[in-house]
Parts: structure tokens; sequence; C-alpha cells
């Protein structure tokens, strides 16, 4: 059976949950808590080096990212098809995928939902218990630019230019759903599954003022929301906790986040 290293909460999770779902796979749940760094355990660690989920476990073979696991579950259960028979097509649902690998998942996502909400978690442990989890995290990079978010919020320096890269990622979804009924073709693939949590997120986080002016994304949302697998892979797996600290949170920091789209 497959085995799953995930988080209720994450994104990445919640994507490759989703996917796993549309194939109708049964898997094996291996939950880590993030707050407590289940994630940098040693023994987690010489599955993930990079301490971060998910990961899959198909027998002896271990598949790591999140848009590579979906992949992989593409190749090795092929049916239902979850990308275009068109190799056009199929190559844009990559690009796609592609651009939240390059940036948009770790520097929009991460930044916009630390600097909002999460932060708070961390912040909350103590000074010692903080930087403790921010000394811990195995990518140089991403653990400074998460002491600085933990510590700044919406003032980190990084924060706006998240906020630059949501608006020109919804204006070119926008720009898509207009060509298509899905983000890559017609049918429903690996990329809508892939950007489910996204928008997700930016709901969870009560900022879909984001896409007030949108209406071909929010019909694909309510598309999305209507899908059996967003109830398996998302919905089920929903922490209140985590929700009640980003809606409030959310609402605190949207006045600010609206000067800056404008």
């Amino acid at each position: 059976m497959l085995e799953l290293y995930h988080n209720t909460m994450s994104s990445c999770a919640q994507k490759v949950r989703v996917g796993l779902a549309e194939k109708g796979l049964e898997w094996k749940s291996h939950h880590l808590n993030l707050r407590k760094g289940d994630q940098q355990r040693p023994e987690y660690l010489k599955l993930n080096p990079k301490g971060v989920v998910p990961t899959l476990v198909d027998r002896d073979k271990v598949i790591r990212e999140s848009n590579i696991i979906l992949e992989y579950l593409e190749e090795a259960f092929p049916n239902p098809p979850l990308l275009p028979v068109d190799p056009y097509e199929r190559a844009t649902a990559r690009l796609w995928n592609q651009r939240l690998t390059e940036g948009h998942h770790d520097i929009g996502t991460a930044t916009l939902s630390m600097g909002i909400a999460f932060r708070h978690q961390f912040l909350a442990k103590g000074e010692p218990a903080c930087r403790e989890l921010i000394d811990n995290i195995p990518d140089p990079v991403k653990r400074e630019r998460r002491r600085d978010v933990i510590y700044n919020g919406v003032d980190g320096k990084e924060f706006p230019i998240a906020v630059d890269m949501w608006v020109a990622l919804l204006n070119d979804m926008e720009k898509a759903l207009s060509m298509h009924k899905w983000l890559a073709a017609d049918v429903y693939t690996i990329t809508d599954a892939a950007f489910t949590p996204y928008l997700t997120r930016l709901d969870h986080l009560n900022v879909l003022g984001f896409i007030k002016d949108k209406p071909r994304i929010t019909a694909w949302y309510e598309a999305i929301r209507d899908r059996a697998s967003y109830r398996l892979g998302i919905t089920d797996w929903l922490d209140e906790n985590y929700l009640e600290l980003m809606t409030e949170k959310g609402n605190e920091a949207w006045p600010k986040i609206a000067r800056m789209i404008t």
C-alpha cells in the first residue's frame, strides 16, 4: 500500500492528497506535527533530507516533492488520467506546476501564510524554542526567509514581494481560464490538483479579496470545491485551531495587504 508522510494543513500535502483522491487510491497516513518539529527528526530526514512534507513511499520507493509526486501518481496509476492527451496541453500543465516550484510556493504562499498567521504559533513558544525551530530548518535560504517573516510579519522585507507574486499569478490564472474550462485544458489535470491548495489558503487566510475582480477564478474555485477530491484531500483534514488563527489574523492583515495590491 502507498504510504504518505504529510501534515493536515500543508498546502503541498493537500495537493498530493487531492491527487490520490482523484486517482481513487488507498494510502496509509503518517501525520507529522510540523510545529513540534516532527519533520526534523533523524528518522524522517532519512526519507526526506530537506525536512519538508509530503513524502510518498510506494513499497521500497521514496518519492519527494509534491509536484513530482503528482507526476509519479499519473505515470504509476494512469487511470483515470490527469494529464491531457495533447502534447502541448501536457506541457502547459507542467509549466503551471513548475511556476509553483520556482518560487510561488516558498515565497508567495509560505511567506504570506507565515507573515499573516503561522508566525504567531512560533512566537507563542517563547524566544529559545522559536529560535531553535528556525535554526533547525535545513535549507539556509529558507531558514533566513522564515526568520525574517516570523519576527516581522507583514512588515518583513519579503512580504510585499509575496503579495506581488500573488497578483501576477492570479492575473495569469484568470487569463488562462478565459481560454479553457480548467487551468491547462478543457479537462481537469494535475495542475488543477496542484493549485487547489493555494486558492484554499487565500480562503482560509480570509484574503479572498485577492480575487474579488476575477470571476473566472471564482467559478473555478467553486467547481474545485464541488469535487469529491476536495473533501477527501482537504476538508476531511482541516484543523480547526489553525483555521481560527488564520481567519482572525487574516482579517487583521487584509487592510494593509489591500494597500499593497493597489
